[in-house]
């Protein structure tokens, strides 16, 4: 495939781990084959939501992001119906990128075929300049490989505040609204300029259609003209969501989104822990994400 991917992209990521781990379920530490089992068998909830949600969303759009760990059977079930998949690629957890499954990454993606690798990488330009470093080579080394081997790159920067900035702000609201935007700018340039080619870029909601207009620009400068952005959800309420996605709607280069813990997390709780039915849980996940659906293509 050509660099980039610039068709509606609707995500439903449900690829968490350790916090799913810990805060769902509250375990720590290794888990049991029947724990693991428990897991996989909860995240099948969210994905029979997805499926749910294909009566009224195009399929051509829609798309799950989930993990090896938990969501082996899923993947397979995915890939076999035409689902657009993708796999997160990360240690779970971890400040700094590294591969979950180390030099044996191109194995697990082969055993899956899905259409999107996923990074989750924390970087801010301003902050541990040999750790940005690090991760960069790593980030190369794995869009390399995806480029030759013909899969798709989905990239979730994350960019937290440094002491200093969050200070400068006045508090993290502030950070998000004034010095984020420019951040990412500026970490995108950094990784693109160390061959860090992302088809996706996941980006933390934005406030302004300026400013995802200029990191739309950012990501796909420089003859990058096929490369997407969608819209994440941070966990954030309802009402955030709903004014990120309404914000990057309509704005050239945003063709989707990506939300999670939004979408899922009180059906599962509910149904983990207030007797909610497997069936009726599944129902509120598939119209949590039809209506975030509805939300960016009113605005398109």
């Amino acid at each position: 495939m050509g660099l980039g991917y610039n068709k509606p992209l609707y995500i439903l990521p449900f690829d968490h781990r350790g916090s799913f781990q810990t805060k769902m379920f509250g375990w720590k530490g290794q888990l049991t084959p029947e724990q693991t089992a428990e897991i996989a068998d909860t995240k099948r909830v969210v994905y029979d939501g997805f499926k749910a949600s294909l009566s009224s969303v195009e399929a051509s759009k829609a798309g799950i992001l989930v993990d090896e760990q938990f969501g082996a059977d899923i993947l397979r079930d995915a890939k076999a119906n035409g689902y657009i998949t993708a796999v997160s690629t990360e240690k779970s957890g971890q400040e700094e990128f590294d591969f979950e499954y180390g030099d044996d990454f191109g194995a697990h993606f082969d055993k899956f075929d899905p259409n999107f690798s996923k990074v989750l990488v924390r970087y801010n330009s301003e902050g541990d300049a040999e750790m940005n470093r690090r991760q960069a080579e790593r980030l190369k080394r794995l869009s390399d490989h995806l480029k030759a081997t013909d899969r798709g790159y989905m990239f979730e920067l994350l960019v937290p505040a440094t002491k200093a900035q969050l200070e400068a702000a006045g508090d993290s609201k502030a950070y998000d609204r004034k010095l984020r935007p420019g951040l990412m700018i500026k970490a995108i340039h950094e990784l693109q300029d160390a061959g860090v080619e992302a088809d996706v870029w996941k980006i933390e909601g934005i406030d302004t259609k300026d400013d995802c207009a200029k990191v739309a620009e950012a990501a796909r400068r420089n003859g990058r003209d096929g490369v997407g952005c969608i819209i994440l959800g941070r966990g954030e309420d309802d009402v955030k969501v709903r004014e990120w996605l309404s914000v990057a709607a309509g704005v050239p280069g945003f063709i989707g989104f990506a939300v999670g813990r939004t979408t899922f997390w009180d059906a599962l709780v509910a149904f983990r822990k207030e007797g909610l039915s497997r069936e009726k849980a599944a129902s509120r996940i598939a119209d949590n994400y039809k209506t975030w659906v509805e939300i960016f293509e009113a605005g398109l």
